[in-house]
């Protein structure tokens, strides 16, 4: 479908899911704001991962670290040293673009075509700038220190192994996970939400055994369990693959790494990575605060400092990667097919007519009941029904409930599917149990 990121950051405004960060004063470049509809789509995705990853789980357990961490974190764990892109810089305009990206350096040289310097003198050569995002604390001036906000959420696990195992039953293989914050000076940034400078990371680190079989075979687990976790909500196969780093794009201390990559409008994109980090982090951490990270298994005596497995997403990623997934236009209606766990709405409710007391009174009370179910409904009489639909529709709510003349007769509504467009008569007293079942709650 041509022009369809387009089509997703036009209906993520007009309907309030994605607003431009500080759009009034301008905006920021790199930021977002999450509208109405946005921000339940997004509680409605981390809801999803953390049932996924934790609540169905015995041996994994969940932390909220800080976002701002003593500086020596980010020395054990290399970010000041090696957190860093080679950028090159226009001689004209001197926008910075890392070196990697051949289709942006393309793009702005046709930008300024006739004006850059002749061949081989466009651009300076390659300097390397850290990402880490730097602030200051402290309220005297000239006496702040100098902190970093986090480059990833990573570290705050790492740096609480000790203190969990120690308030905790947790015994290796366990994992520990976290969703939060983390931000980037991204020289680039674009694609709508995919590449930003405040971004949101979902991630688990799974402690085991420092053992090559061992960690294949757990590797490989959670490579398939992230991948179904995807498709389970609704990623199209066709669309979604693996896909292998290379040896030269790994991280240093990554002994394997792969990446769960979506077909997008702008290419085959990473939404998660799957990543053996052996035992780099607890090392370093060890060597640099001087507290003794090593696990003691209690049955075998033996010490080692364990081995991670990690699974890394972006919740701002794989929010779009949804849209995109979802956005269909289907007979003159643009509807989103979002799987029901991830729609903002589970169901909206309709009196047939807006002018009618009986029919509004009779609407309104099935909206409060199905409210204090914990079902998030929308209300809506505006327009004609078709035009309530197709607003629905929009916004990807799975069931629209109408109450009309015959409700008040026999106590049934009308549920209509978003995606199939049928409707059938459901009796009041089994509609709560009929959208649980249907919406997965």
């Amino acid at each position: 479908m041509e022009n369809k990121l387009e089509k997703i950051v036009s209906l993520c405004k007009r309907r309030g899911f994605v607003f431009p960060g500080s759009e009034i004063y301008g905006g920021l470049r790199g930021t977002w704001d999450y509208g109405p509809l946005g921000s339940e789509l997004k509680h409605n995705l981390k809801d999803a991962w953390w049932d996924f990853m934790v609540r169905q789980r015995e041996n994994v357990v969940g932390v909220q670290a800080a976002i701002m961490m003593n500086p020596k974190v980010w020395e054990a764990s290399g970010h000041t040293e090696s957190f860093t892109d080679p950028l090159v810089e226009c001689k004209i305009c001197h926008s910075r673009i890392r070196a990697d990206q051949e289709e942006e350096i393309k793009d702005h040289e046709q930008t300024h075509k006739g004006e850059n310097p002749p061949v081989g003198g466009k651009w300076t050569e390659p300097k390397r700038f850290n990402l880490l995002v730097e602030a200051k604390l402290g309220v005297v001036e000239g006496e702040k220190s100098t902190v970093y906000l986090r480059g990833e959420i990573t570290q705050g696990v790492h740096v609480n192994f000790k203190n969990v195992l120690d308030s905790t039953r947790v015994k290796v293989p366990f994992g520990i996970a976290q969703i939060g914050k983390a931000f980037r000076n991204e020289i680039t940034p674009g694609n709508f939400t995919y590449r930003s400078r405040e971004f949101e990371q979902m991630e688990l680190q799974y402690y085991i055994q420092p053992d090559e079989k061992v960690s294949d075979e757990t590797f490989e687990y959670w490579k398939q369990e992230r991948m179904n976790w995807y498709l389970g909500l609704g990623l199209k196969k066709e669309k979604t693959r693996f896909r292998q780093h290379e040896k030269d794009e790994r991280a240093h201390y990554a002994r394997d790494a792969w990446d769960i990559e979506y077909e997008t409008p702008f290419g085959w994109k990473e939404c998660e990575g799957i990543h053996n980090r052996g035992d780099w982090d607890l090392r370093r951490h060890s060597e640099f605060s001087g507290t003794d990270l090593s696990y003691l298994d209690q049955e075998t005596g033996e010490r080692y400092i364990p081995w991670v497995i990690e699974t890394s997403g972006g919740v701002d990623r794989a929010l779009l990667f949804f849209l995109l997934n979802a956005y269909e236009e289907d007979g003159g209606r643009v509807v989103l097919k979002l799987h029901p766990k991830l729609a903002p709405y589970k169901a909206a409710v309709f009196p047939l007519v807006a002018n009618k007391p009986e029919l509004v009174d009779k609407a309104r009370q099935i909206f409060r009941d199905l409210k204090g179910t914990g079902l998030n409904v929308a209300w809506d009489d505006r327009g004609n029904i078709g035009k309530r639909y197709y607003s629905q529709d929009e916004i990807g709510t799975p069931y629209c409930i109408t109450v009309d003349y015959q409700t008040l007769e026999d106590g049934t509504v009308t549920v209509r599917d978003r995606d199939t467009m049928k409707q059938e008569r459901v009796k009041l007293l089994e509609l709560t149990e009929i959208l649980k079942e249907k919406v997965g709650q």
